[in-house]
Protein backbone atom coordinates (compact mmCIF):
# COMPACT_ATOMS: atom_id res chain seq x y z
CA UNK A 1 0.00 0.00 0.00
CA UNK A 2 1.51 3.30 -1.05
CA UNK A 3 1.31 6.39 1.08
CA UNK A 4 -0.12 9.40 -0.70
CA UNK A 5 1.71 12.69 -0.74
CA UNK A 6 -0.16 15.70 0.62
CA UNK A 7 -1.02 16.82 -2.92
CA UNK A 8 -2.21 13.34 -3.94
CA UNK A 9 -4.37 13.15 -0.82
CA UNK A 10 -5.87 16.59 -1.49
CA UNK A 11 -6.67 15.60 -5.08
CA UNK A 12 -8.17 12.28 -3.92
CA UNK A 13 -10.29 14.10 -1.32
CA UNK A 14 -11.66 16.47 -3.98
CA UNK A 15 -12.56 13.53 -6.21
CA UNK A 16 -14.25 11.65 -3.36
CA UNK A 17 -16.33 14.71 -2.42
CA UNK A 18 -17.32 15.26 -6.05
CA UNK A 19 -18.21 11.56 -6.45
CA UNK A 20 -20.72 11.82 -3.61
CA UNK A 21 -22.14 15.16 -4.77
CA UNK A 22 -22.55 13.98 -8.37
CA UNK A 23 -24.33 10.88 -7.10
CA UNK A 24 -26.64 12.65 -4.67
CA UNK A 25 -27.39 15.79 -6.73
CA UNK A 26 -26.48 14.81 -10.29
CA UNK A 27 -23.68 16.21 -12.40
CA UNK A 28 -25.66 19.25 -13.56
CA UNK A 29 -27.11 19.72 -10.07
CA UNK A 30 -23.64 20.04 -8.56
CA UNK A 31 -21.82 23.32 -8.99
CA UNK A 32 -18.10 23.88 -8.81
CA UNK A 33 -18.84 26.08 -5.78
CA UNK A 34 -20.56 23.17 -4.02
CA UNK A 35 -17.49 21.02 -4.58
CA UNK A 36 -15.33 23.81 -3.15
CA UNK A 37 -17.60 24.19 -0.12
CA UNK A 38 -17.95 20.45 0.56
CA UNK A 39 -14.20 19.89 0.22
CA UNK A 40 -13.38 22.63 2.71
CA UNK A 41 -10.68 23.90 0.38
CA UNK A 42 -10.19 27.29 -1.21
CA UNK A 43 -11.29 27.58 -4.83
CA UNK A 44 -7.68 28.26 -5.87
CA UNK A 45 -6.54 24.99 -4.29
CA UNK A 46 -9.08 23.06 -6.34
CA UNK A 47 -8.09 24.94 -9.51
CA UNK A 48 -4.54 23.73 -8.88
CA UNK A 49 -5.78 20.18 -9.52
CA UNK A 50 -8.82 20.71 -11.76
CA UNK A 51 -9.58 23.61 -14.08
CA UNK A 52 -13.16 22.53 -14.83
CA UNK A 53 -15.97 20.44 -13.42
CA UNK A 54 -15.60 18.19 -16.48
CA UNK A 55 -12.03 17.41 -15.42
CA UNK A 56 -13.33 16.46 -11.99
CA UNK A 57 -15.93 14.19 -13.60
CA UNK A 58 -13.21 12.37 -15.55
CA UNK A 59 -11.35 11.82 -12.27
CA UNK A 60 -14.54 10.55 -10.62
CA UNK A 61 -15.08 8.08 -13.47
CA UNK A 62 -11.46 6.93 -13.14
CA UNK A 63 -11.99 6.41 -9.40
CA UNK A 64 -15.22 4.46 -9.90
CA UNK A 65 -13.55 2.29 -12.58
CA UNK A 66 -10.70 1.55 -10.17
CA UNK A 67 -13.11 0.74 -7.33
CA UNK A 68 -15.28 -1.51 -9.49
CA UNK A 69 -12.26 -3.34 -10.95
CA UNK A 70 -11.11 -4.09 -7.41
CA UNK A 71 -14.56 -5.45 -6.53
CA UNK A 72 -14.67 -7.62 -9.65
CA UNK A 73 -11.16 -8.93 -8.93
CA UNK A 74 -12.24 -9.80 -5.38
CA UNK A 75 -15.25 -11.70 -6.66
CA UNK A 76 -13.08 -13.58 -9.15
CA UNK A 77 -10.75 -14.60 -6.33
CA UNK A 78 -13.47 -15.40 -3.81
CA UNK A 79 -15.78 -17.44 -6.05
CA UNK A 80 -14.84 -20.16 -8.51
CA UNK A 81 -18.37 -20.89 -9.72
CA UNK A 82 -19.52 -18.41 -12.41
CA UNK A 83 -23.06 -18.46 -10.98
CA UNK A 84 -21.71 -17.42 -7.59
CA UNK A 85 -19.86 -14.57 -9.28
CA UNK A 86 -23.09 -13.48 -11.00
CA UNK A 87 -24.91 -13.74 -7.70
CA UNK A 88 -22.25 -11.50 -6.13
CA UNK A 89 -23.11 -8.88 -8.75
CA UNK A 90 -26.77 -9.12 -7.76
CA UNK A 91 -25.85 -9.05 -4.06
CA UNK A 92 -24.12 -5.72 -4.71
CA UNK A 93 -27.59 -4.32 -5.46
CA UNK A 94 -28.94 -5.59 -2.15
CA UNK A 95 -25.88 -4.34 -0.28
CA UNK A 96 -26.51 -0.82 -1.60
CA UNK A 97 -30.29 -0.80 -1.25
CA UNK A 98 -30.44 2.34 0.91
CA UNK A 99 -28.45 4.39 -1.59
CA UNK A 100 -30.31 2.90 -4.55
CA UNK A 101 -33.70 3.67 -3.02
CA UNK A 102 -32.62 7.23 -2.18
CA UNK A 103 -30.62 8.17 -5.29
CA UNK A 104 -30.86 5.39 -7.89
CA UNK A 105 -27.83 3.71 -9.42
CA UNK A 106 -24.77 5.96 -9.51
CA UNK A 107 -23.63 4.84 -12.95
CA UNK A 108 -27.11 4.55 -14.42
CA UNK A 109 -28.16 7.98 -13.18
CA UNK A 110 -24.95 9.58 -14.42
CA UNK A 111 -25.20 8.00 -17.87
CA UNK A 112 -28.87 8.94 -18.20
CA UNK A 113 -28.21 12.55 -17.21
CA UNK A 114 -25.17 13.00 -19.44
CA UNK A 115 -26.83 11.20 -22.35
CA UNK A 116 -29.40 13.98 -22.69
CA UNK A 117 -27.10 16.82 -23.68
CA UNK A 118 -23.50 15.89 -22.87
CA UNK A 119 -22.85 12.94 -25.18
CA UNK A 120 -19.10 13.62 -25.05
CA UNK A 121 -19.06 13.03 -21.30
CA UNK A 122 -21.61 10.22 -21.48
CA UNK A 123 -19.31 8.30 -23.81
CA UNK A 124 -16.70 8.37 -21.06
CA UNK A 125 -19.20 7.46 -18.32
CA UNK A 126 -20.34 4.50 -20.41
CA UNK A 127 -16.99 2.87 -19.66
CA UNK A 128 -18.48 2.01 -16.26
CA UNK A 129 -21.22 -0.03 -17.91
CA UNK A 130 -18.74 -1.53 -20.37
CA UNK A 131 -16.65 -2.81 -17.46
CA UNK A 132 -19.61 -4.66 -15.96
CA UNK A 133 -20.94 -5.82 -19.36
CA UNK A 134 -17.60 -7.39 -20.24
CA UNK A 135 -17.16 -9.01 -16.83
CA UNK A 136 -20.70 -10.41 -16.84
CA UNK A 137 -20.27 -11.69 -20.41
CA UNK A 138 -17.15 -13.59 -19.31
CA UNK A 139 -19.19 -15.25 -16.55
CA UNK A 140 -21.95 -16.29 -18.97
CA UNK A 141 -19.31 -17.62 -21.38
CA UNK A 142 -17.88 -19.68 -18.51
CA UNK A 143 -21.36 -21.16 -18.06
CA UNK A 144 -21.31 -22.30 -21.68
CA UNK A 145 -23.26 -19.40 -23.20
CA UNK A 146 -20.45 -18.26 -25.49
CA UNK A 147 -22.73 -17.12 -28.35
CA UNK A 148 -25.21 -15.42 -26.03
CA UNK A 149 -22.74 -14.10 -23.45
CA UNK A 150 -23.01 -10.41 -24.32
CA UNK A 151 -26.81 -10.35 -24.76
CA UNK A 152 -27.19 -12.17 -21.43
CA UNK A 153 -24.81 -9.71 -19.79
CA UNK A 154 -26.77 -6.75 -21.16
CA UNK A 155 -30.03 -8.37 -20.03
CA UNK A 156 -28.69 -8.72 -16.49
CA UNK A 157 -27.39 -5.15 -16.53
CA UNK A 158 -30.77 -3.98 -17.77
CA UNK A 159 -32.59 -5.87 -15.03
CA UNK A 160 -30.24 -4.42 -12.41
CA UNK A 161 -30.84 -0.91 -13.74
CA UNK A 162 -34.58 -1.48 -13.85
CA UNK A 163 -34.57 -2.66 -10.25
CA UNK A 164 -32.62 0.43 -9.18
CA UNK A 165 -34.93 2.79 -11.07
CA UNK A 166 -38.18 1.23 -9.82
CA UNK A 167 -36.94 0.98 -6.22
CA UNK A 168 -35.91 4.64 -6.41
CA UNK A 169 -39.16 5.79 -8.04
CA UNK A 170 -41.30 3.98 -5.46
CA UNK A 171 -38.78 4.48 -2.66
CA UNK A 172 -39.36 0.83 -1.74
CA UNK A 173 -36.58 -1.43 -0.45
CA UNK A 174 -38.97 -4.40 -0.24
CA UNK A 175 -39.68 -4.13 -3.96
CA UNK A 176 -35.93 -4.14 -4.53
CA UNK A 177 -35.55 -7.32 -2.46
CA UNK A 178 -38.37 -9.09 -4.34
CA UNK A 179 -36.84 -8.21 -7.70
CA UNK A 180 -33.41 -9.38 -6.58
CA UNK A 181 -34.82 -12.79 -5.65
CA UNK A 182 -36.31 -13.09 -9.15
CA UNK A 183 -32.98 -12.20 -10.76
CA UNK A 184 -31.20 -14.75 -8.58
CA UNK A 185 -33.66 -17.42 -9.76
CA UNK A 186 -33.04 -16.35 -13.36
CA UNK A 187 -29.28 -16.75 -12.83
CA UNK A 188 -29.77 -20.19 -11.26
CA UNK A 189 -31.70 -21.27 -14.38
CA UNK A 190 -28.83 -20.39 -16.72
Amino acid sequence: MSILSKGEKTRADIVEVAKELFYEHGYDGTSFSQIVEASGLHRGNIYHYFKTKDEILHAVIDLRLQEFRQVLDQWNMRYTDPRERLRAFVAMIADNKTELVNYGCPIGSLNTELGKDRRDLQKRARELFDLFRDWLAERFAELGHKKDAEPLALHLLGRAQGIAVIAHVYHDPKLLQREIRQVESWIDDR
